[in-house]
């Protein structure tokens, strides 16, 4: 058993069950339905969340803050555990400041302990397939230390390509304008985005109609993945109230990639992301070529 904890952010969105499956400890973001504030642990059903935003519920997120943080540190400290926490990527949220005041408060009161934050420069379950392989290096048997250095090496091998059928969440945030959504959605227009270097979210290309855009993504994976088509390593898509979209994009990847028949895992967008990218969107996930820009 290792002396330290593992831990992330709700926002990786995993499943209760792959958490406690690998012990990896979780700090709750928090979001608002048209007001009202719940927690990010499951005490509102995703399904109930995307009914409510296509419904027209106005949703709003808040990052973990510094005495969260302070209060789910603590009691890992108290039991004389090192911590390892891997944060939601810093290109979307400011909770890497709020986590790095924790520990920096936590360490002059705890001078033993290690306390390493990490900005996973990932999201939804990119995020989480990054942190489900700290948890395999962490049961091989790396020290903290040593899975300090390993995630550095290599948060930027986590591949993210995700496409959304719904302009509508993307030009409220501001990513699409409002005249480029009103004649994608006229258009059927559907962009593929990816996680740049920065952890920053970008459209890359557009594509008309839902089966070109899903070809583009799959045939996105064949291109950057680790040995291309023999590709054998983990593989997570995250969805937003489209599961088929979602099980036709894993399709494609068959075709190209065998191994991954059978294997490719399927999470729900989790409302932290999904406040944002709305319903109609599938993300796809796995290790590949660094990003570079």
């Amino acid at each position: 058993m290792s002396d330290y904890v593992l831990s992330c952010c709700s926002t990786a969105d995993l499943n209760a069950e792959h958490y406690e499956k690998r012990d990896i400890k979780l700090a709750y973001f928090h979001f608002e339905v048209d007001g009202k504030v719940y927690c990010d642990n499951g005490e509102y059903p995703i399904d109930d969340f995307y009914k409510a935003m296509a419904a027209g519920a106005m949703t709003r997120t808040s990052q973990i803050n510094v005495d969260e943080y302070t209060s789910h540190f603590t009691p890992f400290l108290e039991e004389g555990k090192d911590i390892i926490h891997l944060t939601l990527s810093s290109g979307i949220s400011g909770t890497l400041n709020s986590a790095n005041i924790a520990a920096d408060v936590l360490r002059e009161k705890y001078p033993d302990r290690k306390i390493y934050i990490i900005d996973s420069l990932a999201a939804s379950s990119g995020y989480g397939l990054l942190v489900d392989n700290v948890a395999d290096k962490r049961d091989e048997g790396l020290t903290i230390d040593e899975l300090n250095d390993w995630v550095l090496e290599h948060r930027l091998d986590v591949n993210h390509w995700f496409f959304t059928t719904d302009l509508t969440y993307l030009v409220r945030g501001g990513r699409v304008s409002k005249v480029a959504g009103w004649f994608g959605g006229a258009l059927k227009i559907c962009p593929l985005l990816n996680v740049d270097y920065q952890g920053k979210l970008i459209p890359r290309t557009k594509h008309r109609g839902k089966a070109a855009v899903i070809r583009a993504t799959a045939k996105k994976m064949l291109e950057n993945a680790v040995g291309g088509a023999d590709y054998n390593g983990k593989c997570y898509i995250s969805q937003s109230a489209c599961r088929e979209d979602a099980e036709t994009l894993i399709q494609e990847i068959e075709k190209s990639i065998p191994a991954m028949k059978g294997k490719i895992e399927v999470y729900d967008i989790g409302t932290t992301i999904g406040s944002h990218t709305g319903p109609g969107t599938v993300a796809l996930f796995f290790m590949g070529n660094k990003r570079i820009d």
